[in-house]
């Protein structure tokens, strides 16, 4: 166990500074950022009806809510059936993922897109984004969960599907309006950023329940 611990302590190290890193460009207006207005323009040209009710429908699939519940349903899952450490872990990653992204939005107060390019109503600020925030914390740690259940084929769907599931939840932000490219970015790794390190405290409460009291 001593080995993986290392390892993703190792990569939480990584992205936790790579979020840092994406978080200050987005709020600086380099890096990402410079995409930003390029990448709006771009989902307002492109906008239909029909991708426009289905983007509706992801994003509220895919809301801060939408995870919360999907963390807490679950949890309450793996409690009751006897997962109980696993069962705490993911509600817990949930609540302090949230707290992590809605901590730094107040911090930096950075304004979303303008009013007239909005197709849905927000009511806080832009930078990083909450929905990529949660999708990449809960998705992904449904995957650590999963993970060691996975066999053959499962083993790159799961994944991939989880991957998809995170992409498209930040794409439809942007296409609708309510984020700019680079908040997307900055939850994105924000979100993985957290996850990482909450699978090193797993990881670490693992070992400490399988050793033995002496």
């Amino acid at each position: 166990m001593r080995r993986p611990l290392l390892l993703v302590n190792l990569v939480a190290g990584v992205l936790v500074v790579l979020a840092a890193l994406l978080t200050w460009a987005a709020f600086t207006g380099v890096g990402p950022a410079a995409r930003d207005t390029a990448a709006l323009s771009v989902a307002v040209d492109d906008r239909t009806p029909l991708l426009t009710s289905a983007a509706v429908v992801f994003t509220n699939i895919g809301s801060t809510a939408a995870m919360a519940l999907l963390a807490l349903v679950v949890g309450v899952l793996l409690w009751v059936r006897g997962h109980r450490l696993d069962g705490l872990w993911l509600v817990a990653t949930m609540v302090t993922a949230g707290a992590v992204f809605t901590l730094v939005k107040r911090l930096l107060d950075r304004p979303r897109p303008p009013e007239s390019v909005r197709l849905v109503e927000v009511g806080n600020t832009s930078l990083p984004s909450g929905h990529a925030t949660m999708s990449a914390a809960v998705v992904g740690a449904l995957v650590v969960l999963a993970w060691p259940h996975l066999h053959g084929l499962w083993t790159w769907l799961v994944p991939g599907a989880a991957v998809l599931w995170i992409g498209g939840i930040g794409a439809t932000r942007i296409y609708l309006g309510v984020h700019w490219f680079s908040d997307v970015v900055a939850g994105w790794a924000t979100g993985l950023a957290w996850l990482a390190v909450c699978t090193g405290v797993l990881l670490r409460a693992r070992t400490r329940a399988a050793t033995p009291v002496p």
